[in-house]
């Protein structure tokens, strides 16, 4: 029963829009949109019990495979900012980088990479806010993060 109860704390911290992904029942989604906007320690307990006692009717198995899911698209997704981070340093640091950068992703604009790498170099030097240093790191997202929107990278088979 307080298993029930630990994954009805896991649904609570869910935003709303992921809570009607999960297609549960009308009560329970409701209760555990309720239990979002109780402040008393004694009324959220007894809300978690609540939604513990409606889990029972419910299979807890697809509810623990979309929290599984979401956890672990949020480790790739941290890796992948982490990724473009280090390809924007290198990028900044070293004059082949931009090379490196083409030959493992050969869609990219090499032109505008250049371009963009220059100015972020300039602005930094000059002590400016990093406008450029950001559009660079948007350029780099699409490649690096394989759910981006407008996906860009390369292929790993080939």
């Amino acid at each position: 029963m307080h298993a029930l109860q630990d994954l009805g704390s896991a649904l609570v911290a869910l935003s709303p829009a992921q809570i009607r992904q999960l297609n549960l029942p009308d009560l329970l989604g409701q209760a555990l949109l309720d239990a979002k906007s109780l402040r008393a320690h004694g009324a959220v307990r007894r809300q978690m019990q609540y939604i513990g006692k409606l889990m029972r009717n419910v299979d807890p198995a697809p509810i623990q495979e979309f929290l599984d899911r979401l956890a672990g698209t949020s480790q790739e997704a941290t890796a992948a900012l982490h990724r473009t981070e280090r390809w924007r340093e290198r990028l900044m640091t070293d004059v082949t980088a931009v090379d490196d950068f083409a030959r493992e992703f050969p869609t990219v604009d090499r032109q505008q990479l250049r371009q963009l790498v220059l100015a972020a170099q300039k602005e930094k030097t000059l002590g400016k806010p990093p406008r450029q240093y950001r559009a660079l790191f948007r350029t780099l997202i699409p490649f690096l993060d394989p759910h981006a929107p407008g996906q860009a990278h390369h292929d790993d088979d080939a």
